[in-house]
């Protein structure tokens, strides 16, 4: 074997004998070569990692690098906030005074009436923000125009926030935090408090109020197999069950909470793109889970490696319920004053039409008249002879926070604290 491979080495041709016609291109590769070495020994790193790195072999890996969220900056713009505001029949009234009190013009908002509301209750809602010239001017408000049937205790109500949160990832680019709330639901801040706090927060916090220890509810809701009509008719009517039932998860585990959260728009674009697919895994099973609004979100955020360690274990909102909680909470009257005020929550629910708490809270927290909209830094107008401040719009990133931006500080200094941030996600 030796003379055999000695003889095929001194068989290579010497250079001279080599074609001329391939030294100009040989030449070239050459000199190529060593300019990339050069450059690549000259240059950052920094610099050349982004030209050296691979593209990601499967599609979850791309659509998680498009969708990565930035970097938290202190000195970028004011956080946008993107509600929801849902209704059912006889809700309507409740919901543009909501709005009003709700209103900022930074801000996105959806109002979603479902179908159980009558045409005319839609209707008059649709014109109550079409004839308001702010919303016409800033054109920041939308309404739902095909409504969802919605079922509180069934996935309808998930399936109408996802599609709530669809719409808003589809029509604007520029916010930063998905709130949902209820027509029933009212601040215990300004809009000018609220975005003032969240302005020093990192963007990619999500306020979901969750545990697993869900106890008494394995029994009653996540073993019991239930069916929601409003999936496939036309008019409502409760959930029914079935008579299998089944057992506790092992694919992911269980957690509830309450169906109010603050959630941050990375997590709704991971909840609706679902690129490993966990989001419409969940979902699938939650659609035959009793009260699946108080679990699905919760579920899926502390079984997501990316989005468990971004939740605060809060629902920033002050609701009071029975022991075990019932399926409403308690109805709020002027009694509950002191402790909402106390709680230091920007949000509070459950509230009657009309009730004198309401009025309460417009005169002495928010500072609204009948009929107005909650007065901001945005309002530039003189308020003279009873005429509402803010339909003179002035510079909308201009803030006037009040007491209301000082208690919430309070409260989210609480949440983020050493003693509670960590100990509670997700355990």
């Amino acid at each position: 074997m030796e003379p055999v491979l000695r003889h095929s080495l001194l068989a290579i041709p010497p250079f001279r004998h080599i074609d001329r016609r391939w030294i100009i291109p040989l030449a070239a590769v050459t000199f190529l070569s060593f300019l990339v070495f050069i450059t690549t020994t000259a240059l950052p790193t920094s610099l050349i990692l982004p030209f050296l790195r691979c593209s990601p072999v499967f599609v979850e890996s791309e659509l998680r690098e498009t969708l990565k969220p930035t970097p938290f900056d202190k000195d970028r713009r004011l956080p946008r906030l993107a509600y929801l505001v849902s209704g059912s029949v006889g809700d309507g009234e409740m919901m543009e005074r909501a709005l009003l009190a709700l209103y900022h013009p930074l801000n996105w908002y959806i109002l979603h009436l479902d179908l159980e509301a009558p045409l005319e209750e839609r209707e008059k809602v649709t014109e109550f923000v079409e004839k308001n010239p702010i919303f016409k001017t800033v054109g920041n408000v939308k309404i739902v125009r095909k409504p969802n049937l919605v079922t509180y205790r069934g996935p309808t109500m998930v399936a109408s926030t996802l599609h709530a949160a669809a719409i808003l990832l589809r029509e604007y680019e520029d916010w930063d935090w998905f709130i949902n709330l209820s027509a029933t639901d009212y601040p215990l801040i300004t809009q000018d408090d609220l975005l003032h706090t969240f302005s020093d927060l990192p963007r990619e916090l999500n306020f979901v109020d969750h545990t697993s220890n869900i106890g008494w509810k394995a029994y009653q809701r996540a073993k019991p197999v239930i069916i929601d009509p409003g999936l496939y008719l036309t008019r409502k009517r409760d959930v029914f069950w079935v008579r299998q039932r089944r057992s506790i998860p092992t694919a992911f585990k269980l957690y509830t909470g309450s169906a109010w959260m603050v959630l941050s728009r990375s997590f709704i674009e991971y909840c609706i793109w679902g690129w490993d697919n966990l989001p419409r895994h969940v979902f699938m099973y939650y659609a035959n889970f009793i009260s699946s609004p108080e679990g699905y979100f919760h579920t899926v955020i502390c079984n997501a490696k990316e989005f468990r360690n971004t939740t605060v274990n809060s629902d920033l909102h002050f609701i009071t319920w029975d022991n075990p909680p019932k399926q409403h909470p308690h109805v709020l009257t002027l009694k509950d004053m002191p402790k909402m005020i106390d709680s230091n929550a920007p949000f509070a629910r459950k509230f009657p039409e009309n009730d004198p708490v309401l009025d309460k809270l417009d005169e002495e927290l928010l500072l609204r008249r009948p009929g107005m909209f909650v007065r901001g830094g945005w309002c530039a107008g003189s308020g003279a002879n009873g005429t509402d401040p803010c339909l003179v719009m002035g510079n909308q990133t201009h803030l006037q926070p009040g007491p209301g931006a000082f208690r919430l500080k309070q409260l989210i200094d609480v949440l983020l604290s050493e003693e509670r941030f960590k100990q509670r996600q997700c355990n």
